[in-house]
């Protein structure tokens, strides 16, 4: 089953209650709630305190989106330890990292070893705590294509690892379902939003896309969640507007 959500990054300028408040307006089941304002690495009261804020809401934590990027250390980089130490507090279902820190063209064969490694590493320390991690799929990391994810997925060969899915705007609609077949596979949670002419636009203008997606994702079995990720002039009322069409998109899944 697929639920419905958001991802708290979509509004950094609100405070958790906030948040919270928008999500239950807006009929959503889940928030995933972001490791860089939200809830800090590391900051365990907060994520305690932010955890048991949503569940007595009615709603459910998706996820802890950390800005934990594989393979890499040093400067503001957050340790895994204290990544996985925060989603325990937060009580999270899982975890989301990212996969490096440069794209597929500027990473060479010790990168793509380097972050393999690493995903291995991490991922025995989640399964160890009874966390899935799962990539962030995104540009300037090694998913930033579905035939890079595919490959990293492949190469890293671990059970506790999966990998998000979202649009690639510069893809067609084809290409993107494409896309999304190969990492089927491996699918975590899908980042929801739509696109027009490069700009961020209402989701029920892509509703027969995300139909197909959904419906493709929803194929695979298993549950998951479909996380709003930013809204068109990043205002809450258009929350409000695409959460109503995700809600129905979603509804149209369910047995009768």
């Amino acid at each position: 089953m697929i639920r419905s959500g958001m991802a708290s990054v979509t509004f950094r300028d609100l405070a958790p209650p906030e948040i919270v408040d928008v999500a239950r307006r807006a009929g959503l089941q889940a928030i995933e709630w972001g490791g860089d304002v939200h809830v800090p690495h590391g900051d365990l009261e907060r994520a305690r305190e932010v955890g048991a804020l949503t569940r007595d809401a009615g709603l459910e934590v998706a996820s802890y989106g950390s800005y934990y990027r594989v393979g890499c250390r040093g400067g503001d980089d957050p340790s895994f330890d204290e990544v996985l130490e925060t989603a325990l507090a937060l009580d999270a279902p899982a975890i989301r990292v990212w996969a490096g820190e440069r794209g597929t063209a500027d990473a060479g064969p010790h990168w793509w070893t380097t972050v393999v490694n690493d995903t291995r590493h991490i991922a025995g320390l989640a399964s160890g705590a009874g966390l899935p991690i799962a990539f962030e799929f995104h540009g300037h990391t090694l998913t930033d294509s579905a035939e890079s994810a595919e490959r990293l997925m492949q190469q890293v060969d671990h059970p506790n690892v999966s990998c998000y899915w979202q649009l690639d705007r510069l893809l067609s609609p084809a290409a993107r379902l494409e896309g999304l077949r190969r990492i089927a596979p491996w699918l975590a949670n899908l980042h929801v939003f739509y696109y027009r002419g490069g700009q961020q636009a209402a989701l029920a203008e892509g509703a027969d896309e995300w139909r197909q997606y959904l419906a493709h994702a929803a194929a695979q079995g298993g549950d998951r969640y479909a996380l709003l990720e930013f809204v068109e002039d990043g205002r809450p009322e258009n929350l409000e507007r695409d959460a109503a069409t995700l809600i129905d998109l979603l509804a149209e899944l369910q047995p009768a």
